[in-house]
């Protein structure tokens, strides 16, 4: 994968895998770090180390529909 080029992968019941260089800004406009090429976006809403996915959304039975960008 050349380094511009980014892949975003909804997983059923889980996170948004993103791969590739990215820039995560949250919605106070502040850049956050993003530690590694791959991260896993948590969609579920529960995670404690948003927005990054900690597995929650496996004791809560997932998220939504992998096609969906929305938690609930």
């Amino acid at each position: 994968m050349p380094e511009r080029d980014v892949q975003i992968t909804a997983c059923a019941d889980g996170p948004l895998l993103v791969r590739g260089a990215v820039q995560v800004v949250g919605e106070d406009g502040q850049t956050i770090d993003n530690p590694r090429r791959t991260v896993a976006l948590c969609r579920c809403g529960s995670s404690a180390i948003k927005p990054w996915c900690d597995g929650t959304h496996k004791l809560i039975r997932g998220v939504s529909d992998p096609a969906s960008s929305t938690s609930r």
